[in-house]
């Protein structure tokens, strides 16, 4: 049995809003190319499939091409919903799809759903545990909820058959080893009342995870992240995304490797003065292309005037820039200024213009936002 453990499509998302349709639908295609380069028995996705619970019409035009590729190829594809899925919306005709091949892991309803496929003389049993809140089940938090639900389902993990397990948490070693994240997770998203131990999962012969960006083993036994098959941060812009390519053998030995996805675009960080940033010999370097999605870390530490304007007239894709002068600037600072009492327009200004470019106003400056805010009828 030789399946694809992919999650985290996060198809329709926007970064900066930007639009990364291009990116996504040849980020799909990879997945597909590989999937038949490696003569795959199945496809696993493990949550996330949307960025939204309420995605837009591009974005399911996208996933139904997408998995209609691998139905008419008949290499079955299994799928759970994430936190960001409406779990409704993606099962929506789970029953009928059934018949073609994919098979949905969606609403929870008391049990989980299980798919059976050949292994030479065995048999390898999917099981698809998407997210579920704790509160669904009773719990408080989702490593009981979680414990409770395969309690429920009294999986006899010894009795010949290969179980795999499909899920979407946030999932930690025996011992708290935290995973490794990325700027594209919030707070929100992982950690607190998300958290799993690994050790909960014990006994299954693979278990697909979604919900973390990076690609990684978590804990003792065969439990991976397969990581988001695109960059969605400038956190991650170091990192080559990929799939496992995963093969349980009918001795129930398992291995697991990468295969890289070569994005349509990239995500890069740029850093220097303005001026050195758009030389030709910068811009055209081997290998990169002018419109990949662009962060520019500029050290100039004198005032510019329209510094995004001038980067995108050379890279139209720049997406983000940080002034590094501002890195030494206490921020500590800023919580405590906007509290307690109330403030001028031109006060705000002030310190919002100190807070952006790490200088104070000038004396002409000063006048100038006075002049705006007393026409503006602010003062």
């Amino acid at each position: 049995m030789k399946f694809l453990h992919t999650s985290d499509l996060h198809i329709g998302k926007k970064i900066f809003e930007c639009s990364l349709y291009d990116d996504q639908k040849h980020m799909l295609s990879e997945i597909h190319r590989i999937a038949l380069e490696e003569k795959v028995d199945a496809l696993v996705i493990a949550g996330d499939v949307y960025d939204r619970s309420m995605p837009p019409t591009e974005a399911v035009e996208l996933l139904d091409d997408f998995l209609t590729g691998f139905v008419k190829e008949e290499i079955p594809v299994i799928m759970i919903s994430g936190n960001h899925d409406s779990p409704e919306r993606v099962s929506f005709g789970a029953k009928i799809l059934e018949k073609q091949g994919l098979y949905i892991g969606g609403v929870y309803d008391g049990s989980l759903r299980r798919v059976s496929l050949p292994n030479g003389s065995k048999e390898t049993v999917f099981v698809c545990l998407p997210f579920v809140k704790p509160g669904v089940v009773g719990m408080s938090n989702c490593q009981e909820a979680v414990a409770e639900i395969l309690a429920r389902e009294n999986i006899d993990l010894q009795d010949g058959k290969q179980y795999v397990l499909i899920t979407h948490y946030f999932v930690t070693g025996e011992k708290g080893q935290m995973p490794e994240l990325s700027d594209s997770e919030t707070a929100v998203d992982v950690g607190g009342i998300d958290n799993v131990t690994a050790d909960v999962f014990q006994g299954f012969s693979y278990v697909a995870l979604g919900h973390i960006h990076k690609s990684q083993k978590v804990g003792e036994g065969e439990i991976y992240y397969s990581g988001a098959p695109m960059k969605y941060s400038f956190s991650e812009a170091s990192q080559t995304k990929s799939v496992n390519l995963v093969e349980i053998k009918e001795d129930g030995g398992v291995s697991v490797e990468k295969r890289a996805l070569k994005p349509y675009r990239e995500m890069r960080v740029i850093k220097g003065e303005l001026k050195q940033l758009i030389q030709p010999e910068i811009v055209n370097t081997e290998g990169v292309r002018s419109d990949d999605y662009i962060q520019a870390v500029l050290t100039d530490r004198d005032a510019l005037i329209d510094p995004i304007g001038t980067l995108r007239s050379v890279y139209p894709n720049m997406l983000q820039i940080v002034l590094e002068k501002n890195y030494s600037v206490n921020e500590e600072m800023y919580d405590s200024s906007f509290q307690g009492q109330q403030k001028s327009t031109q006060e705000l200004f002030a310190e919002f213009y100190y807070m952006l470019v790490g200088e104070s106003l000038t004396q002409t400056q000063a006048a100038a936002v006075d002049a705006a805010a007393r026409e503006a009828g602010e003062s």
